[in-house]
């Protein structure tokens, strides 16, 4: 959005921004510069360099316009950062023990937060246009852009040791936004660190994703490897994903700071029915027509039926219930490799022996694809060795 005229005193600008933010709902608002801070830069390349972005091409790609807020826009002179809570109402870590049924991540049980976010970000803009004629552009997780240093500077929290965004008033659960514009506002006090010497989040990871603390494996991580990963899950995460089926909350949950955490308000955000403990064997079922109609507005969609049914299979191979391999046995001829592969190793984890070596008799010969056929080779299920198994 663009005005031809700027205002010339923005003090006054930046009370009523963070005013109208507050009144769009927003429950975390603060300022911080569009100025570089090479540190940021510096630790992202790190990430880069140590090879933590597993397939992520897009970091590597982008990494110079994150590095750099006014390389993504030179005319920017200070960010606005925004941010939602999305407190669950219960313990995430709750359903561990119902093996049956699946776990999807507490921000995505609802609408897709891009898209909460958003609509409330374009009324803040077109605010900020009509009121003092500046220029904005608004981001939600969709630019190259460092979202949680800059609401770590902007006073919102500090990036916890589990590098994710932990506030004193909203644990770790807040969505974040920002709005960039070319007004020169002052900026709020950087977040200083209060993690002192806990480590929970750290502890708590099923995959030891965290070489240490403030720095994160993402290869490791379930989250990344059921959203983000597009091909097979390596054997020695399997067994430690659990009935995890959409990202992972365990270190996010443990957060002492969640204490002040409130459950949120918004409706968009409440779990939809059929994200609230999924039958893993209902989920196996879906066609990628069904898929898409059933996740209709949920972030889940962008996964794509077979990484999501792929996950799913895993959580069933680790359900320990005989009564799930029928689930697991239709998808052996599914059109999917992915889905194949897990439902070979789903179907060896339930099977009886005897069982199994009928079906790999019955399957494996007409099999073209390696990755499956190495999953019919494997007559035993390969142990966590890198992960524990801990659900």
């Amino acid at each position: 959005m663009k005005a031809a005229v700027q205002t010339t005193d923005p003090a006054p600008a930046r009370d009523a921004i963070l005013s109208h933010a507050r009144s769009l709902g927003f429950q975390a608002v603060g300022v911080t510069s569009a100025a570089d801070v090479p540190e940021d830069g510096a630790a992202l390349r790190r990430f880069i360099g140590h090879g933590y972005a597993g397939d992520m091409a897009w970091l590597p790609r982008t990494a110079e316009r994150r590095a750099a807020p006014r390389a993504l826009w030179p005319e920017a002179r200070s960010v606005v950062v925004v941010g939602l809570n999305y407190g669950p109402a219960h313990d995430p870590l709750r359903l561990l023990a119902a093996r049956t049924r699946g776990i999807v991540s507490a921000y995505a049980q609802g609408r897709d937060y891009h898209d909460v976010l958003k609509g409330r970000l374009r009324r803040l803009a077109r605010f900020v246009v009509d009121t003092f004629g500046a220029e904005v552009k608004l981001f939600v997780d969709t630019a190259p852009v460092m979202e949680k240093p800059l609401a770590a500077r902007a006073g919102l929290g500090w990036q916890g040791k589990h590098t994710n965004l932990v506030s004193r008033h909203h644990g770790s659960w807040l969505f974040l936004g920002e709005l960039f514009t070319t007004l020169d506002l002052a900026a709020d006090e950087a977040e200083g660190d209060h993690c002192g010497s806990c480590r929970r989040c750290l502890d708590i990871c099923p995959t030891d994703a965290f070489p240490a603390p403030y720095r994160l494996d993402a290869r490791r991580c379930i989250s990344y490897l059921t959203i983000e990963h597009e091909g097979h899950i390596a054997p020695e995460y399997r067994e430690a994903m659990g009935n995890r089926i959409y990202g992972c909350d365990d270190c996010l949950a443990v957060c002492p700071w969640n204490k002040f955490a409130r459950r949120t308000e918004e409706y968009a955000f409440l779990p939809r029915a059929e994200l609230n403990a999924p039958r893993l064997a209902d989920l196996a079922a879906l066609d990628d027509k069904t898929f898409r109609t059933v996740f209709s507005g949920s972030p889940i969609r962008r996964t794509g039926r077979d990484r999501f049914v792929r996950n799913v299979l895993i959580a069933i191979g680790n359900c320990g219930d005989a009564a799930a391999l029928p689930a697991a046995r239709r998808l052996l001829h599914d059109a999917s490799p992915l889905v194949r592969a897990m439902a070979v190793w789903a179907s060896r984890r339930l099977a009886a022996p005897a069982a199994f070596a009928a079906l790999r008799a019955s399957h494996a010969p007409t099999e073209t694809d390696p990755a499956v056929l190495a999953e019919w080779q494997n007559a035993e299920p390969a142990a966590g060795a890198s992960g524990r198994a801990r659900s």
